[in-house]
């Protein structure tokens, strides 16, 4: 059976550090069409929460600039996150994915974990970049809920 899109959010707002906890707050509320459980909505909000933080942390450090956010939600069960901003970029993404790799000003408290708690939440994650013109980070996160009683085929009932 092909996975179609049952449902698609896209949002866009400055990179503003009050600005992540609407994010992961919206990225919440849109999985629980699929009833999810406790745990599989902490993964998306800290799958979430990294994926901005790191847009406006690093992506935006020094001038102003969107992130927009795209939510989708698949006929099995997947919930796909696109993240994108149009940043700094990351130089060398392998690099930038190893753990405690950062690329924050020593006086900054900055783990160097995101892409590292990224993967650990989610079940993909593609991370595109390029100096200049920003980063795209895509995440697949499975929830094993039920549909939306919207989606199902009612039509020979």
């Amino acid at each position: 059976m092909k996975k179609e899109i049952v449902n698609e959010l896209k949002t866009r707002f400055p990179a503003l550090s009050r600005n992540e906890g609407t994010a992961r707050a919206i990225a919440a509320a849109f999985a629980m069409q699929r009833d999810p459980t406790v745990k599989e909505i902490a993964a998306v909000k800290t799958a979430v929460s990294e994926a901005v933080t790191n847009s406006i942390d690093h992506g935006y450090r020094d001038r102003e600039g969107f992130v927009e956010m795209t939510l989708r939600l698949f006929s099995d069960g997947t919930l796909a996150v696109h993240i994108k901003d149009k940043g700094a970029g990351i130089e060398n993404v392998g690099e930038a994915m190893r753990p405690t790799f950062t690329t924050a000003p020593a006086e900054e408290e900055h783990s160097g974990l995101g892409f590292t708690i990224m993967e650990s939440f989610t079940d993909k994650l593609r991370v595109r970049s390029a100096v200049g013109r920003g980063t795209d980070v895509y995440m697949e996160i499975k929830l094993k809920g039920k549909l939306p009683p919207d989606t199902e085929d009612t039509r020979d009932a």
